[in-house]
């Protein structure tokens, strides 16, 4: 049975580059909210696919990662070329709070709640090629790399974490919106990834990388830090760039390169 009271995905016939888009009333948000979903034409009508969901970042939507970034051209070119085998690829809406959600609970609407467990169920139900035999993995730029990493620790679906440009810590909003976080740390007593990781007791395989001229660098630099510190597996790396959809157009390929490499090894293991 749906736990959706209405949901509404674009026709086909008028489907435009092979993205499928998806509005859906969401019991956590108490409102309607989007998605897109594109599948590789080499993988239509498989099943058990594994899925890849990419957040956006401030300012920001469903279509972001696609029409800003071209992440659904890099992705069909990775694959056609047989540089990794297909993924459905979904880039939600964080809901559209203010200038950024955070993919946080915000008391009456619940941001975590409806992409770490209610649109792998949307995606379940509604695209045939996945299934609840699917992985799931999740990735992000800056709002959308803090968003990974805090519901992908959070939430057992999501086999793998992968971020770019990531907030770090959750005042760090403050550099981009107006609404005021400070707070937000009160609600949960979590406010850095860092604490988020120690108080998590199974972590993913995890990965991410930073500009060299991006004004978030410092802080995720502290975060490899302190994983280097707690020796914790991961892999970090900084590369020329800045906060700018051009660095994350080019650097998209690294995550759905882990995220092939991880599903890659899942296989081997389970053969």
């Amino acid at each position: 049975m749906t736990q959706f009271r209405t949901v509404r995905i674009s026709d086909p016939k008028f489907e435009v580059g092979g993205i499928r888009h998806i509005t859906c009333k969401s019991p956590a948000l108490h409102k309607r909210v989007d998605t897109s979903v594109f599948i590789p034409k080499e993988a239509k009508a498989e099943s058990d696919l594994p899925v890849i969901v990419l957040l956006h970042g401030v300012y920001g939507s469903h279509f972001s990662w696609n029409m800003g970034a071209g992440a659904y051209l890099t992705l069909q070119r990775m694959v056609s070329a047989g540089e990794i085998r297909p993924f459905v690829l979904v880039t939600p809406s964080d809901g559209l709070w203010g200038d950024g959600s955070g993919y946080v609970d915000h008391g009456v609407e619940n941001y975590q709640s409806w992409i770490g467990t209610e649109l792998p169920n949307l995606i379940m139900q509604e695209i045939q090629e996945v299934s609840d035999e699917s992985q799931f993995y999740i990735g992000g730029l800056s709002m959308g790399g803090w968003g990974a990493f805090w519901i992908g620790l959070q939430h057992p679906i999501f086999r793998g974490i992968s971020a770019h440009s990531s907030i770090t810590h959750i005042e760090q909003m403050s550099q981009f919106v107006e609404e005021d976080w400070s707070l937000w740390q009160e609600l949960t007593g979590i406010a850095s990834i860092e604490e988020l990781v120690s108080t998590t007791s199974e972590l993913k395989p995890i990965r991410f990388d930073c500009g060299s001229s991006d004004l978030l660098l410092e802080g995720n630099r502290q975060l490899h830090q302190y994983l280097q510190g707690q020796n914790i597996p991961h892999h970090y790396e900084e590369l020329q760039g800045a906060h700018e959809w051009s660095y994350w157009n080019k650097n998209v390929r690294r995550t759905f390169q882990f995220f092939d490499d991880l599903q890659h090894t899942k296989s081997q293991t389970s053969s």
